[in-house]
């Protein structure tokens, strides 16, 4: 087995942020230089890859094999930096104090990195219980890599136990978070001269129509809808965030688009708001559009979907993370994660990891070294946990 000498969270750091691993990307490399870092203390590593070959998942278990275990969870991509106002390269890590500046140092390169520091702590316990490293592609795009890893787990006779994911909560134990489905409506219309407009299928019209019929939904949820006042915002929310289409301002648009989601509360369906945004298609706009055009029509699609998360307050692996971290509360978050899957899979999960959300997908990313400090001592807690008595 061959030993190297053991790296700080923030070295490991300055590796991860230098791939540009942006979800349009591949993270190949990356995998590649995590599986080195494993193979040299000795670890056999499970590549995972995506059907067209240019990205993967890692798996790789520390610890007795066939007794369940516990995941610690990490996606490997980042969102992107086009049309920010860095001040910083986003693809090297910068230190300027305690502040670490790099895109993914918070989310959430910071929690892998971590991890893989503490991987010798690891290998020198007489684990009882193993850790299993869970490392996914695409999380941003709708939780993609992640899919196929966790189908995987299902047909294993040692399935995990548990699961970790290191999302950034300042090292707060969260217990849940919303769920998510976004959509894609096209439309199709009929185009014509401006100066005869009336004669035309105006699609950028009618999806102005549509959205307007989604903020009106919105601020139902809002005034009227099912609160959790656990979660900030405490209702269910639907917003449009992309629009494209026309040509020229003297040429009545044939086509729009736009991408909009809901986000709901665990137990919530999402679907039932979506279903709402479909019926006036059909039954309010459609019928008028193709009074004037056989051509018309409105079409929606998915574009990406996870579940809400929930675990109980007095699930064991809450009583867990409760004393390896020293909490004393949980808490919930808006955005989402992997682990709504993990947990309709069978797999109690929670969300606890270094730095936070709010400096998450913007310019100038950072996390703290105190934050990579504080993720460190819950690792090496958990460890000697499993150690004492495996959980």
């Amino acid at each position: 087995m061959r030993t190297k000498t053991p790296l700080k969270p923030e070295d490991i750091l300055e590796r991860l942020i230098g791939f540009d691993t942006v979800s349009r990307n591949p993270n190949l490399a990356l995998v590649e230089f995590v599986a080195d870092l494993l193979d040299g203390h000795g670890i056999e590593v499970e590549i995972q890859r995506s059907e067209d070959g240019r990205k993967a998942n890692l798996f790789a278990t520390i610890g007795p094999a066939g007794m369940g275990g516990i995941i610690l969870s990490g996606h490997t991509d980042v969102v992107p930096v086009d049309d920010q106002p860095w001040t910083t390269d986003p693809f090297r890590l910068t230190r300027k104090g305690d502040r670490l500046y790099g895109r993914g140092t918070a989310d959430m390169k910071g929690f892998i990195a971590t991890v893989l520091a503490c991987v010798p702590y690891f290998m020198e316990r007489r684990l009882q219980t193993p850790i299993h490293l869970a490392f996914s592609y695409d999380e941003e795009v709708g939780c993609l890599g992640v899919r196929p890893l966790i189908a995987a787990l299902r047909e294993r006779a040692d399935r995990p136990r548990a699961c970790i994911i290191g999302e950034p909560t300042e090292m707060r134990l969260v217990t849940g978070h919303k769920g998510k489905l976004a959509m894609r409506c096209d439309l199709r219309g009929a185009s014509c001269h401006s100066a005869h407009a009336p004669d035309g299928v105006n699609a950028i019209e009618y999806a102005a129509e549509l959205i307007h019929r989604i903020r009106q939904i919105a601020r139902r949820e809002a005034a009227e809808g099912v609160r959790d006042p656990a979660f900030e915002p405490a209702f269910a929310t639907i917003q449009c965030g992309v629009i494209a289409g026309g040509t020229a301002v003297n040429i009545v648009p044939d086509r729009a688009h736009f991408d909009f989601e809901a986000r709901v509360l665990p137990g919530q369906s999402a679907d039932a708001l979506i279903e709402e945004v479909k019926r006036f298609a059909a039954e309010e706009l459609l019928p008028e559009m193709r009074g004037r055009s056989e051509q018309a029509d409105i079409a929606f699609r998915v574009l990406s979907s996870y579940p809400g998360l929930t675990c109980p307050e007095d699930s064991p692996l809450v009583a867990l993370v409760r004393d390896i971290t020293g909490a004393n509360e949980t808490g919930t978050v808006s955005f989402g994660t992997e682990g709504g899957l993990y947990s309709d899979a069978g797999i109690p999960t929670v969300v606890c990891g270094p730095g936070s959300m709010a400096q998450g997908h913007k310019a100038d990313e950072y996390v703290t070294l105190d934050q990579l400090r504080r993720c460190e001592t819950m690792l090496r807690r958990l460890a000697d946990r499993l150690e004492a008595d495996g959980w």
